[in-house]
């Protein structure tokens, strides 16, 4: 099978040579796309979050010998997760070579989040089944490049930090209470408020809930870091 100019140009960038292209072409496939001739990449997405937990754990265990699961959970968090994903479809442009039903891509979804997520995770998958597991770490390692080395050494997402700073004294869990939404459809702006028991709130707008919250409860932790 020959792949299109398009398909090829996003092999080079990826740095690796599909000998089934049609891995490629799947892993590329949205499910608006789909058709009962043309498998999409929901299975291949399924398979290449695992793929990527394995390395991205096996790597964080091997850059830092003696740090500890409390120390190494976080930092796996914020190179797995979906927003670090999306990031990494961006710098390869992803979206470009998508293949979306018209009523996904009249909704911009060459530009979601979560599509181009799913997509890079369905990317790793065809490499693993098209060269195995080295050729999969090495796309992976190659695209996350310095990410992995500079993640935060106390990485940890500020909805985890907000809870346990409420758990440390006793209070329940914060609240997250969507105020507004607006907005298209295809590219809507949160806002979100993070609220403590005792009525000390924040809040912050962003193009997710998830984005939203995570702002809040920056935010918030700012102001009680301020009050103290």
């Amino acid at each position: 099978m020959k792949l299109s100019s398009e398909l090829a140009a996003f092999q080079k960038r990826i740095g690796h040579r599909f000998a089934q292209p049609e891995l490629l072409i799947r892993a590329l496939t949205h499910g608006s796309f789909s058709s009962p001739t043309r498998e999409d990449n929901q299975r291949l997405e399924f398979l290449g979050d695992r793929v990527l937990g394995l390395v991205m754990a096996a790597e964080l265990l091997e850059q830092d010998r003696a740090a500890s699961e409390g120390q190494l959970a976080p930092r796996f968090n914020a190179l797995v997760r979906k927003e670090t994903c999306a990031e990494i479809a961006r710098d390869i442009d992803l979206g470009a070579v998508l293949k979306l039903g018209r009523s996904e891509m009249i909704s911009g979804g060459r530009r979601k989040q979560a599509l181009l997520g799913d997509a890079i995770e369905a990317v790793i998958a065809a490499v693993y089944k098209d060269a195995g597991l080295d050729a999969a770490r090495d796309l992976i390692l190659r695209l996350w490049g310095e990410r992995i080395a500079q993640v935060d050494a106390d990485a940890r997402d500020a909805k985890t930090a907000l809870q346990e700073w409420a758990q440390a004294r006793g209070l329940k869990p914060p609240a997250y209470v969507e105020l507004d939404r607006r907005g298209p459809d295809h590219a809507p702006i949160f806002t979100i408020s993070a609220r403590l028991p005792d009525g000390t709130e924040a809040q912050a707008s962003a193009g997710s809930k998830r984005q939203a919250e995570q702002g809040a409860a920056t935010a918030l932790l700012n102001k009680l870091e301020q009050a103290t």
